[in-house]
């Protein structure tokens, strides 16, 4: 750690400066101006070069990429296959959530797919929200109301307002899936007007 430090100021502008103005000081006393207080100037220049240097600029934060945003979202939503696998959902409700999932994994397989979502922040932000936090929330809701209509039959079957959030899910990645058509549609009649107005 000490020896990085020392490492990172003998490379910084402080010293850098601070040692261009000592140089000169050196070439001060050999033109015979500094006389006997030689180290005094040589010091002092150095001193003044280091106070007057630049500041160091401080590196950008590190944020993560879009894409290791997706590698992470992949790695959520095998959790999330894995937890689901292990809940017993009636025929409709799980016929719906096959879809759901089916949609989803599609969305985040890798490819070009996945390179034309990574350049939507906002696509990104409603595939991790369905992964992390709706589909399971749904699930788990609707396990946990089961097992209190057991005790008290006659209400609503929960299973209705499962397969109805997930009916909202559904539609919600579907128009994600439209929406990244949408800008690879545009992307080629882009191209296709580039191609033309070349060539005319």
């Amino acid at each position: 750690m000490a020896t990085n430090r020392f490492t990172g100021y003998l490379e910084s502008r402080k010293n850098l400066t601070g040692s261009a103005c000592g140089i000169a000081g050196l070439a001060l006393t050999f033109a015979g101006v500094a006389g006997p207080y030689w180290p005094v100037v040589v010091a002092g220049l150095y001193g003044a070069g280091a106070l007057i240097a630049p500041p160091e600029r401080r590196p950008p934060p590190d944020f993560a990429e879009p894409s290791d945003r997706l590698d992470e979202l992949r790695q959520d939503f095998a959790r999330l296959c894995d937890h689901l696998g292990g809940i017993d959902l009636p025929p409709a409700a799980s016929g719906r959530l096959a879809e759901l999932t089916e949609l989803l994994a599609a969305l985040l397989d890798p490819g070009w797919v996945a390179e034309v979502l990574a350049g939507d922040p906002d696509g990104v932000h409603t595939l991790s929200r369905a992964v992390r936090q709706d589909v399971p929330e749904a699930v788990d809701t609707f396990v946990r109301t089961r097992w209190w209509t057991r005790l008290a039959p006659g209400a609503e079957p929960p299973e209705r307002h499962l397969e109805r959030q997930l009916a909202v899910l559904h539609e919600e990645a579907d128009r994600l899936a439209a929406a990244l058509r949408e800008t690879e549609a545009r992307r080629q009649e882009s191209h296709t007007r580039y191609l033309e107005d070349r060539s005319r």
